[in-house]
């Protein structure tokens, strides 16, 4: 907006004409210049004015000047200097051209009129006076170099008149203000004066002309320009800017992207980055790179909305012949700047059709390709584009474009490795986790894992182990840190934990001994508990028993599991906490619950619940929402409570879910015997057990289970303890037989010798079995074996 000035505005004759060649406006003092009427001429073709034949042709540049014969109202010929202004579109108002012309010329009255005395007209500084109605009174010759316009044709003018741009008009408000104040102003701006084809950045000091007797009389105008000072500045402001927006995170297509948002539209117009190929990214120093190069689009930007210029999508792959600039930037090794037409571009748009329309289309007129390059390592290149831009790129534009290149190249870099470690991590990780989890008697279970956004692969482990008597264990873990050395420790504990639950142990017993491993780990690492590097883990480990519905739990400061009832609220469980693995010497405790078939149990690491945007009571909260929500699918359970707990945009902990639901073994498929002491009372007891077997159609393994039965129970007559105890279990497809008594000594299978008479019992059910063991009880001890079903024909 032009500032509202309390003068006469009819002492310039002022007119405005579309780009259609109509007038739109006509002012006071274009009517006293030719005598017409603003409702005479507005609207109608601005040619009507011109005296005698043709039509002048349309000026091309944004500025035009010149003496035009004009028709007067009255049919006389008046001969005027015009000056026009192109005005490009602005606040929803088109384009159009403003044509100004002075009315009268200011001559000094008398040689001490002081806006006339203080014009220096051999100062070097560009300087212009302005009388008390800011219009133009004298400048020197600075001046009229600067303007580009003789003095004698634009005396009289007002500077946004002079200027026709919107800097014009800044400037034009600030000379009002110094005016009306009396008060100095200094203003900088940045625009291109006169004829220039470049902008030029100038400090306008404005200081206030006054008389003898102090009042204000006009307005002193010097220019200064500045434009080298400013232009460094300028680089210096965006090396700054790329060093703090550039790799603020390890991403390499997000660090890619920050690359070119950074150089638009501060450098280029438009701006691609292209990636070599990754398989080519080993980490050696590349070889040589020939023509033609084929190069991955990982990111781009224009200052036009859409990216216009762009023919290759982000994630799209394109060949680039030899006389590309991204070719011939990647095979020299250097930065290549070329300008349309030229030899090198105008052969390689012959070839790709696309991108000459979309070049032609653009206005592309300069290209400079930079390579990306790090630690002796060609990664790619950076193409910058000039269409909008009138100026070609300058060298200092070239070592400014490689200076942020460069930075943004290390950061790549050190995005890939990342995301390679990373890889690697997530790919060990996997690898040590279970690929399925085994369909049980006891639960059906469903899981899931998600790795740290950014921290990359932790710890964090599940697990479900099928144990003797259809029991199964379910464990949660996680391991303190991330990264390979996290996930190598993760798969030494699941393994350890595999083969502890291998040999029945009660789950704190468990827990103790794998506290003892936790501690070895840290001593074989050089490490001690209170050190940073030391190994540590959390564990909640869980034994569950379809035939009795009891579940035996125990945690080393681990998140206690929510239990969801059949038909009631999910609630988190209140056991005893104990220490964290790798503390050593603490003792672990277990609580032993009655669960209800179709319980569901929720075992998670501290990633689920735990993060920077809220609390763990918030996150306990959610997750007691989403179990709330039931459904008969353990995997629908599990995506509802990742989508409904975790935030967005991936998690700062990995997590490791496990949702289980617990079943129950029918009264009927389980039979069992007190066991006389006497070994003569056993026949009546394995004619019991053949009449089950037949009860639940199992009469083809008769013979097998009988003398399984006999061998074992004849043992613990002979070594064990009353009372003795035989129960059969019939599962879907195995048939457990399970002989308990008093005494804590576990059988030893060995090999019996030629003439030893005992011995050969416990071999003799290993052969007949697909496996067998012992386990220990608060009791005794627990001799079992599996017997696979033969189906009946």
């Amino acid at each position: 907006m032009s500032p509202v000035h309390p003068f006469d505005d009819a002492a310039t004759a002022r007119a405005v004409i579309g780009d259609d060649g109509t007038l739109v406006a006509w002012n006071d003092g274009a009517r006293r210049l030719l005598g017409h009427r603003a409702a005479e001429v507005v609207g109608r073709p601005a040619a009507r004015l011109l005296a005698g034949d043709g039509t002048p042709a349309a000026p091309t540049a944004p500025r035009w000047d010149g003496t035009v014969e004009l028709r007067h109202r009255d049919g006389r010929t008046v001969q005027v200097w015009l000056l026009a202004h192109r005005r490009p579109p602005r606040d929803g108002r088109p384009g159009d051209w403003l044509v100004v012309t002075p009315l009268t010329g200011r001559t000094p009255d008398t040689p001490d009129d002081p806006p006339d005395t203080a014009v220096l007209t051999q100062s070097p500084c560009a300087v212009a006076v302005y009388d008390d109605r800011l219009r133009l009174c004298r400048m020197n010759d600075a001046m009229t170099e600067v303007v580009g316009l003789p003095e004698e044709r634009v005396r009289g003018l007002r500077l946004s008149e002079i200027g026709g741009k919107p800097q014009s008009e800044e400037l034009e408000a600030a000379l009002l203000g110094v005016l009306t104040t009396g008060r100095p102003r200094d203003v900088h701006t940045y625009t291109r004066t006169g004829g220039e084809e470049q902008a030029h950045a100038w400090l306008a000091r404005m200081a206030p002309i006054t008389d003898a007797a102090g009042r204000v009389r006009g307005v002193c105008l010097a220019a200064h320009d500045f434009t080298d000072n400013y232009l460094a500045r300028e680089r210096l402001q965006l090396v700054n800017e790329a060093s703090m927006r550039i790799g603020t995170t390890l991403d390499v297509t997000r660090t890619a992207q920050e690359l070119a948002d950074v150089c638009v539209p501060a450098l280029a117009d438009f701006v691609s980055i292209d990636l070599l190929d990754p398989r080519r990214l080993d980490g050696e120093p590349s070889r040589r790179i020939t023509a033609p190069v084929t190069l991955r689009r990982v990111a781009h930007r224009s200052v036009l909305p859409g990216s216009p210029e762009a023919v290759t999508g982000p994630g799209q792959v394109a060949d680039y012949p030899e006389s590309s600039p991204q070719a011939d930037s990647l095979t020299s090794g250097r930065t290549v700047v070329g300008s349309v037409p030229s030899e090198n571009l105008t052969r390689w748009l012959s070839t790709e059709s696309a991108r000459a329309r979309r070049a032609l289309e653009s206005g592309v007129h300069s290209v400079m390709s930079v390579p990306i390059g790090a630690r002796g390592l060609t990664l790619g290149v950076a193409v910058l584009s000039r269409h909008r831009r009138r100026d070609p790129f300058t060298p200092d534009d070239v070592l400014l474009a490689e200076e942020v290149t460069a930075r943004a190249a290390v950061c790549i870099d050190n995005a890939r490795r990342y995301s390679r470690e990373r890889e690697t991590a997530i790919a060990l990780q996997r690898s040590l986790l279970p690929r399925t989890l085994p369909r049980t008697a006891a639960v059906q279970a469903a899981s899931r894992y998600l790795p740290a956004a950014r921290a990359g692969v932790g710890g964090d482990w599940f697990d479900v182990i099928q144990l003797s008597g259809m029991r199964v264990a379910m464990v949660v873990g996680d391991v303190v840190g991330h990264g390979i050395q996290a996930s190598a420790t993760m798969g030494r504990l699941r393994t350890a934990v595999r083969t502890l639950a291998d040999i029945d142990l009660a789950p704190d017993e468990l827990l103790t001994h794998l506290d003892d491993l936790v501690v070895r780990l840290s001593e074989e690492s050089g490490e001690s508990a209170g050190d940073a590097g030391a190994v540590g883990a959390t564990c909640l480990y869980a034994v569950y028993d379809p035939v009795s519905r009891r579940c035996t739990v125990a945690r080393a400061g681990h998140p206690p599991p929510v239990l969801v009832p059949p038909g009631g609220p999910p609630r988190q469980l209140d056991l005893p906490a104990g220490p964290p693995l790798g503390l050593g010497g603490l003792p672990f405790e277990s609580a032993d619950l009655k669960l209800p078939e179709g319980s569901v149990l929720a075992l998670y690491t501290d990633g689920l619940i735990d993060n920077r945007e809220r609390d763990v009571g918030a996150g306990h909260r959610l997750l007691l929402e989403a179990l709330a929500a039931r459904t008969d699918s353990l995997d629908e359970t599990c995506d509802r409570i990742l989508r409904r707990v975790l935030p967005p945009g991936g998690v700062p902990d990995d997590v490791a879910l496990l949702v289980a639901r617990t079943r129950g073994l029918p009264a009927c498929q389980v039979a069992s015997w007190d066991i006389p002491g006497d070994p003569a009372l056993v026949a009546p007891i394995r004619k019991e057990v053949v009449d089950q077997l037949d009860a639940w159609a199992l009469s083809g393994i008769s013979f097998t289970a009988e003398l399984v039965v006999s061998e074992l129970v004849t043992n613990a007559i002979r070594y064990g303890a009353r009372p003795i105890r035989l129960r059969l279990i019939h599962g879907a497809e195995t048939l457990i037989c399970e002989v308990s008594d008093t005494n804590h000594t576990a059988p030893h299978l060995r090999r019996a010798k030629t003439w030893d008479e005992g011995g050969r019992g416990l071999l003799l059910v290993a052969q007949l079995t697909q496996r067998w063991g012992s386990r220990h009880t608060a009791e005794g001890k627990t001799i079992w074996a599996e017997l696979a079903l033969v189906e009946e024909e």
